[in-house]
């Protein structure tokens, strides 16, 4: 049997693939010589999703509440001591992630009815992979292809620019999420806290905490069970499990932002199910309005479940009814120092200077072309490049209660940042 072909070769194989309407094709074969041409028109603007381009990785923290059913209960490596009920397991990950983005699609049409004029829309599609690398040995835990759609201005419905994410995920789940780019601004990001908390009734008020919270328990429903190791470590914190976000906190606490630009979406914006407000950026001021009907959820029959009226609770297995989430793009600035370099020297690897510890960097290439008897004389030169980070929250549905799924990573470059040529003067 033929080995399967690798996920890549589709993207490789349509990399110039763009989306036009046929209108002018079929005007043009309906007579006998092609209509002259006309002004060349641009496709219509990405906005932020400009800077999804690439390939970008990284390093994240996953936390989420499994359902755990009798019938097939999950094996803890130890012993169990706990008040806890025996219906839910929590799952925390160290991840390794890969976000993958393909060239965007042009100009799509959407046609309009009525007074609404057509729109005309731009995406970019991308393709996630997350790894579960706490024990050092990677597990795939996630893959997720998808489109970002950029959604320009229209009058029915009275909307500003939006941003749209539609996702599909293996467990069964697709997505649509709609939100917003608020204004770019000055400096880092201040990232509001995230809670992984469950509550009932669908009151973020009425929170339930768990002991599998609690980083120092070794004998709850837990994996890791027992996170001594990791605290030790340094891999793992309460704070981590408390607040998710911290993880991007200490990503961006040494760092050099120059600006943050913020896109919020959401498969339900402005319903407060989500367990409180996204955690956005509190400088950046009032936000732009956001769609607030449409995009949504749609689960599969086995997660969805059947309805049970009470007092015998749900019945979903874990049906995914909402999610919010936030990435901010992020101009780092970054100080390299370059050594010596002759003009036409083979490409130096670099990596950058820190100030105080950054769990994750990108590195840099430094190459000049042959120019005879010209070198660089060496020095510190400055870069600015792209980084991503997200935090995400999925709200699953099972017994009786609302459980936070937090999903969080900040992810650079792949490949080595090019050195702009201007910043290495020859002499």
């Amino acid at each position: 049997m033929d080995e399967p072909k690798p996920l890549t070769s589709a993207f490789n194989k349509h990399a110039n693939f763009a989306i036009h309407q046929v209108d002018s094709v079929f005007r043009a074969a309906a007579h006998a010589a092609a209509p002259a041409a006309g002004p060349v028109t641009l496709p219509p603007t990405l906005g932020p999703l400009s800077a999804f381009t690439g390939t970008f990785t990284g390093q994240g923290f996953n936390t989420i509440f499994r359902p755990d059913s009798a019938t097939t209960p999950t094996q803890m490596p130890g012993p169990i001591n706990t008040t806890d009920p025996p219906d839910n397991v929590l799952e925390l990950n160290l991840t390794d992630e890969t976000m993958s983005f393909s060239n965007s699609l042009g100009s799509i049409p959407n046609r309009g009815s009525g007074p609404q004029t057509d729109a005309f829309l731009n995406g970019v599609p991308y393709l996630q992979t997350i790894n579960d690398v706490t024990t050092g040995t990677p597990v795939g835990i996630h893959f997720e292809p998808g489109i970002w759609l950029a959604v320009p201005p229209t009058t029915n419905p009275h909307e500003p620019f939006t941003v749209a994410r539609m996702a599909s995920i293996p467990h069964g789940t697709t997505i649509t999420a709609q939100g917003t780019a608020l204004p770019a601004v000055a400096g880092k990001p201040t990232i509001a806290a995230i809670d992984i908390t469950p509550f009932l009734g669908g009151n973020p008020a009425n929170k339930i905490t768990f002991q599998n919270q609690t980083a120092a328990d070794q004998t709850t429903r837990r994996l890791p069970q027992d996170l001594t190791t990791l605290i030790a470590a340094g891999k793992l914190t309460q704070a981590m499990i408390t607040d998710p976000n911290t993880v991007l906190r200490n990503q961006i606490a040494h760092q050099t932002i120059s600006q943050t630009i913020v896109i919020e979406t959401s498969t339900r914006p402005g319903s407060p199910l989500s367990g409180g407000p996204l955690p956005a950026v509190a400088s950046a001021g009032p936000h732009p309005q956001a769609p607030n009907f449409a995009g949504g959820t749609a689960n599969i029959a086995f997660l969805q479940g059947v309805p049970v009226p009470p007092p015998g609770g749900n019945g979903a297995n874990a049906n995914a009814f909402q999610m919010d989430a936030v990435f901010w793009i992020e101009t780092v600035i970054y100080d390299i120092d370059v050594p010596r370099i002759a003009s036409g020297e083979p490409p130096i690897i670099l990596q950058p200077l820190q100030k105080g510890t950054v769990p994750l960097v990108p590195s840099f290439v430094v190459t000049l072309p042959f120019v005879p008897n010209k070198a660089f004389a060496g020095g510190r030169v400055r870069v600015a490049t792209t980084q991503i980070q997200y935090s995400q929250k999925v709200m699953l549905d099972f017994n009786g209660l609302s459980w936070p799924h937090v999903s969080v990573a900040s992810l650079v470059p792949a490949a080595p940042v090019p050195i702009p040529e201007h910043l290495l003067p020859l002499t």
